[in-house]
């Protein structure tokens, strides 16, 4: 069985081919329903992504959590997801897999720990 941090890997390293082209607004939301899909059977899905993201940020906003990913990503700013320059939606990209990578990989750790007495 494959776990989620490398089902995410697999995605990250080949998009296109569950999204078709490429793009943040497309990949954000292929994981929205695989969130949805896992939830729906039982799996954690992306429970705890979303403030996970915003503790790593170090402050919130009304974004969720793809806007989170794309304040850690574009801290300077943008205008519109779903028209973001090739150069900032390809940083996008390599950040939000880069991040899934980290979180899935502090949730699998802390599942592995014995709980305390």
């Amino acid at each position: 069985m494959t776990t989620e941090r490398a089902y995410f890997a697999g995605v990250g390293r080949r998009p296109g081919m569950f999204v078709g082209k490429a793009s943040f607004p497309l990949l954000t939301a292929f994981l929205t329903g695989y969130d949805q899909h896992a939830q729906r059977h039982g799996g954690p899905g992306l429970t705890g992504w979303h403030d996970w993201l915003v503790a790593r940020r170090g402050h919130g906003c009304d974004h969720a959590w793809p806007g989170q990913v794309l304040h850690l990503a574009l801290p300077n700013g943008w205008d519109d997801p779903w028209n973001l320059p090739p150069e900032d939606e390809q940083h996008a990209i390599e950040v939000l897999f880069a991040l899934l990578d980290e979180f899935a990989a502090e949730r699998a750790a802390a599942q592995e720990s014995p709980a305390p007495d």
